[in-house]
């Protein structure tokens, strides 16, 4: 079975679902893992109902961090602001399907600690990003 997963996870780094920019973004959080170099630019467009309508992301570095990005991009798209609050570590690595060692570990959540930062304070979070 972890196969299948390692074939996704290869596919989403290989062509990454919302990869790219938005034109007005509403929210924007860049952020790095400076032990790896793994960097994940994440752009939002969020309508007057809180719900994100648009999403985007640019970056580089390993088939974990990049796949997470694009599997949680495709995740959030259509949901609101206090579902997204709910997401946690967990949820990302659900996403990702596979056994993740604790060097890897900052890699795979890289891109939840970007949305919680690109989201900041119009999201009261509910769990710890890296425990």
């Amino acid at each position: 079975m972890d196969d299948l997963y390692r074939d996704e996870i290869l596919e989403h780094y290989r062509n990454p679902h919302n990869f790219g920019t938005l034109s007005e973004p509403d929210a924007v959080q860049e952020l790095a893992n400076p032990l790896c170099g793994d960097r994940i630019t994440l752009m939002l467009g969020i309508n007057d109902q809180g719900t994100i309508e648009q999403v985007a992301f640019t970056g580089r570095g390993c088939a974990i961090s990049q796949a997470s990005a694009s599997m949680l991009t495709d995740q959030i798209r259509g949901m609101k602001l206090d579902e997204i609050a709910r997401l946690d570590r967990d949820a990302v690595l659900e996403n990702l399907g596979i056994e993740i060692s604790p060097a890897r570990l900052k890699c795979a959540l890289l891109s939840l600690q970007t949305l919680r930062g690109a989201l900041g304070e119009r999201v009261a979070w509910q769990g710890a990003t890296d425990e």
